[in-house]
């Protein structure tokens, strides 16, 4: 069964070798290195020390709301059940 990147909703191809933290969400390649770059811009904006507990969670909640399984306000991204909506043309 193939895996949906849950931040560009485009398939992951099989021969695709993810790192096992892109692997948690699924994220692809292309986003994941996306991610790499936001992460260094993340720890220096909010000037981040990851030696401290409460600014690695911080870290981990912009990772997942990067990757699209939480919305900002903390609410997880129900995949599962969620509707594709890629096909709908609007008016």
């Amino acid at each position: 069964m193939s895996k949906i990147c849950t931040k560009c909703k485009e398939e992951i191809s099989d021969n695709d070798v993810l790192e096992p933290q892109a692997e948690k969400y699924p994220v692809c390649s292309k986003c994941w290195a996306e991610w790499k770059e936001m992460k260094i811009m993340v720890i220096n904006e909010m000037h981040l020390d990851l030696s401290l507990s409460d600014h690695r969670k911080v870290l981990r909640k912009h990772e997942k709301i990067f990757a699209g399984v939480m919305t900002p306000e903390g609410d997880y991204v129900d995949f599962q059940n969620a509707v594709s909506y890629t096909h709908l043309t609007l008016p």
